[in-house]
């Protein structure tokens, strides 16, 4: 049960906080062992305070993580303890489901838990290296300077996503509103048209005749397209991104796409480059540094390639640059930067480095995609539009000229 309690420190000084014990018996040995005068205890009800995880419940966000690690950070580094720290987070947040995890690290740290350990718990929010990374920064004592690099990797992360959500916008609205004129054009325009030329007694060309049918056939059941499109669309994602079939059959198509394999494979090299240079400089060991390295590229090839690094390469006594050298997944520029590097001892710096250089390039070649959609896109959208334009004008000049 958690309680809530007010008491006086010997100075005369009123203080408050919250504790999770068994029973109010506790929370006087508690407060008799800080030297502390009850003035009031009071059970919190902590019906609401556990963070959901259904399809409706709140979930903590890039943008919450962003948040949490800067001002924490910030205020570690302003020479606040970790307890008042947390009571002013507790205090800013909103959130329900904010609040309630850091009512939980508050109440880990009143029983003695590392700070590490309430953020282990919610895997699904806080990665691997994430957690590892607050581990290193308690055994190291340099929690502020850990919560910084967390921000700072963060950030990229944020900023990767957003250039790539940038980069599909236009695209995206170039689909939709082709999407609406054709439907219009098979709902309304093409079956008045279509209506004239048959009630007339007309007989179109054979070309129109097959835009008619097919137009016709779809304006007829456009409901049912509809319909059958979003089902079928909601079906490909489930399979793709719920089954381990559909995300292997969707990597290898990503993975053979001219385009699209260039800027993941920049991507890939950028997170890897990012997350290793935060590691390294957190003091984490260099096995456990490329392994969990591993766990965030998205690329199969390099992934494989770290593991066998972590797990083979260098237990057998190879140095790093060695063991990046024989890995085909990584570009030879890399591996030759990563082995001078540590002979000179600059490897953390030399990475931060890289994953600066290919952060500019995965801009430049999204850039290079977007550029290279329009054309495609107005091209198809166009395709369409005159196809069926063509077949209304060519029955009407051939109308106009037996006159």
């Amino acid at each position: 049960m958690r309680f809530k309690y007010s008491a006086f420190k010997n100075t005369g000084e009123a203080v408050e906080g919250d504790i999770d014990v068994k029973d109010k018996v506790e929370v006087l040995k508690f407060l008799e062992s800080k030297g502390l005068k009850p003035i009031s205890i009071k059970l919190i009800n902590v019906k609401n305070t556990k963070i959901e995880l259904g399809l409706f419940g709140q979930k903590i966000t890039l943008s919450d993580k962003l948040f949490l690690t800067k001002y924490i950070s910030l205020m570690l580094k302003a020479g606040m303890d970790i307890f008042k720290t947390v009571d002013i987070l507790i205090a800013d947040f909103e959130k329900p489901a904010m609040k309630a995890f850091l009512g939980e690290v508050r109440a880990g740290l009143e029983k003695g838990q590392q700070l590490h350990s309430v953020f282990e718990k919610y895997p699904i929010f806080f990665s691997k290296i994430f957690v590892n990374l607050i581990k290193a920064g308690e055994s190291s004592g340099n929690l502020d300077g850990v919560f910084s690099d967390l921000n700072t990797t963060l950030t990229k992360e944020n900023e990767l996503r957003g250039k790539i959500k940038a980069a599909l916008i236009y695209p995206c609205l170039l689909l939709g509103v082709a999407m609406m004129i054709l439907i219009f054009l098979l709902t309304f325009a093409l079956p008045k048209i279509a209506g004239v030329f048959t009630g007339s007694g007309f007989n179109p060309p054979l070309f129109s005749k097959v835009v008619f049918a097919i137009g016709l056939f779809l304006g007829n059941n456009i409901a049912l397209f509809i319909g059958g499109g979003i089902f079928l669309s909601l079906g490909i994602f489930f399979f793709l991104a719920k089954t381990a079939k559909g995300r292997s059959f969707w990597q290898k198509m990503l993975d053979n796409a001219p385009l699209i394999k260039k800027i993941r494979q920049e991507i890939a090299l950028e997170r890897f480059a990012t997350t290793f240079s935060t590691l390294l400089r957190s003091g984490v060991p260099i096995t456990d540094a490329i392994e969990m390295s591993a766990d965030i590229v998205g690329s199969k090839a390099m992934e494989r390639d770290l593991r066998r690094i972590a797990k083979e390469d260098l237990v057998k006594g190879l140095t790093i640059g060695e063991s990046f050298k024989a890995s085909n997944s990584f570009p030879k520029t890399v591996s030759t930067l990563i082995a001078i590097s540590e002979k000179t001892g600059h490897l953390d710096e030399i990475l931060n480095t890289l994953a600066g250089f290919y952060d500019t390039e995965v801009d430049t070649s999204l850039k290079t995609l977007v550029s290279f959609l329009e054309p495609v896109l107005l091209m198809l959208i166009g395709g369409v539009v005159g196809t069926i334009a063509l077949a209304i004008i060519v029955p009407i000049y051939q109308l106009v000229g037996q006159f």
